[in-house]
């Protein structure tokens, strides 16, 4: 499967999704998209990240913008998660890193001089038809959500 490119139509997948579905990424034409990978379920700044797009679920809701995270957690961490911080939207379980892959998100990281192949926090939006129009890598989760409004808004 050839990865993203901004400007193209994204190829479409299919991953399981807390609620007990499966997303898939050509049911949802007509919306616009934005799939946020992010490395791990409750740890601070993937916590802040999803807080801050389910306390501002209204702007999402508004502007026909579906909210998905991606982590390559299991799906019965991600639907903990969910509950815990009462996330309105879906988390996606990526543990064979297929959608991973398709985004180019998985990269080489040192933690206490460590090195460790893991996901780099991304965000990817893309339009009705489907086709890629923004994508942030190596996401600082302050600034990020005024960032993705913009660029909804933009659309």
């Amino acid at each position: 499967m050839t990865q993203v490119q901004l400007g193209q139509p994204v190829a479409d997948f299919e991953v399981p999704s807390t609620g007990d579905k499966t997303f898939r990424l050509s049911e949802h034409k007509g919306k616009n998209i934005l799939i946020y990978f992010y490395p791990k379920d409750n740890t601070p700044g993937c916590t802040l990240e999803g807080q801050n797009f389910r306390d501002d679920i209204a702007f999402f809701n508004d502007h026909n913008t579906l909210i998905v995270g991606v982590s390559r957690d299991s799906l019965r961490k991600h639907e903990n998660f969910k509950t815990k911080q009462s996330f309105p939207f879906d988390l996606l379980s990526d543990e064979d890193e297929s959608v991973c892959k398709l985004f180019d998100v998985i990269k080489l990281k040192k933690l206490y001089g460590r090195e460790y192949m893991g996901i780099d926090r991304s965000t990817f939006l893309i339009d009705t038809n489907g086709v890629l129009r923004n994508e942030w890598r190596k996401v600082k989760v302050k600034q990020h959500l005024d960032e993705v409004k913009e660029a909804i808004l933009a659309l």
